[in-house]
């Protein structure tokens, strides 16, 4: 049986790319060993998982001291543990990857959850911005067995380094649809934000058209580094009625959740090639919830919409038009194509090409 090794940077709790990987290649007679971060907050919460799980206990929790550790840690790990193949996920835990691969002679695998170079947390960083670019400039043109979550990022990666990425969409388990009855004590109509609760969001945006919706509640799932901005300035604007922030959630309680909105939005803003070439879980989580979507005009989300006619790419980023835009589309019946994408659009697609690149 082979062994893999995974790695990612983060706490393996709320990865559901990273789970539906592991579980497709356990299924398919591989033994695995995921390693993520160990959060002192999240200690405590056990996983349960058909596969060998381990969290890295770490001194440093943020910042450059962080990913130094991580990285350092990560190395021996790797080092030490018998494996085939080594999965690298994303550009953050690479490094100690390649040299293991190298040393050992290991086969290396990676998949690019996103342009991490160009994360909009970077836009105004320029000497962190370097660092990354710069070990993505001497890794990735020397790796050989690679995939990506589009086919945007996988040209970009060609066009820049010459480096072959195939497509592996970050689709959804297939679902059924559960909704909660009597979902929040309210008779409004819900819109729905999942995710990150981050920059670049279009949160912002879509807090200021709560103004001219009188009918509605926000329901913001998740969290981020400006939920307690955004937060302060909900109650600034005198919107606490129509804005209700629910926090992080567990992917099982999220499907529950999901169904009782009447639209699900995605209005990312244009920060950079990692928002443009973005194509958010969430869509795909919404199709799955049957919830039609509302979409910033940026390629692979604008993609999906107009193949599937599952909704509206926005036609203008001023709060009272996008209001008016939500109105009118609601008065549209998107069920029937919901539920033809819905079949199309699960992680069964594109898993097979998931297994014939480990196999």
């Amino acid at each position: 049986m082979k062994k893999i090794i995974i790695s990612v940077s983060n706490n393996l709790i709320t990865d559901q790319r990273v789970e539906k990987v592991c579980n497709s290649l356990h299924k398919n007679g591989f033994d695995i060993l995921l390693i993520g971060r160990n959060y002192p907050k999240n200690s405590s919460i056990k996983l349960n998982r058909l596969y060998r799980t381990k969290r890295i206990k770490l001194v440093f929790n943020k910042g450059i001291l962080f990913y130094a550790e991580y990285n350092i840690r990560l190395f021996f790990v790797l080092l030490f543990n018998k494996k085939n193949i080594l999965l690298s996920n994303d550009l953050d835990t690479l490094l100690p990857n390649f040299l293991i691969s190298k040393l050992q002679r290991k086969k290396l695998i990676f998949d690019s959850h996103e342009l991490f170079s160009e994360v909009p947390e970077l836009v105004n960083r320029k000497k962190v911005k370097a660092v990354w670019l710069t070990l993505e400039k001497q890794l990735i043109p020397k790796l050989k067995n690679c995939y990506t979550v589009c086919q945007s990022i996988a040209d970009h990666y060609y066009k820049n380094y010459n480096t072959k990425f195939n497509v592996v969409r970050n689709l959804p388990i297939k679902q059924e649809v559960i909704t909660t009855n009597n979902f929040l004590n309210t008779n409004k109509k819900i819109i729905i934000y999942q995710g990150a609760v981050n920059i670049g969001r279009g949160l912002e945006l879509v807090i200021n058209a709560m103004s001219y919706l009188d009918d509605y509640l926000l329901l913001i799932v998740g969290s981020g580094d400006i939920i307690s901005d955004l937060q302060h300035y909900v109650t600034q604007k005198k919107l606490k009625n129509k804005v209700h922030f629910y926090g992080k959630t567990t992917p099982n309680e999220l499907r529950k959740t999901t169904p009782n909105a009447v639209l699900g939005v995605s209005l990312e803003e244009d920060l950079g090639l990692n928002y443009r070439y973005a194509l958010p879980n969430k869509i795909f989580d919404y199709i799955q919830a049957e919830v039609p979507i509302l979409i910033s005009d940026l390629p692979e989300m604008k993609k999906i919409v107009t193949q599937y006619n599952v909704g509206e790419i926005v036609s203008n980023r001023k709060p009272k038009l996008i209001a008016k835009q939500i109105e009118t589309m609601l008065k549209k019946d998107f069920s029937d194509n919901l539920k033809k994408a819905k079949k199309e659009l699960i992680w069964k697609t594109d898993e097979q090409g998931l297994l014939d690149l480990f196999n």
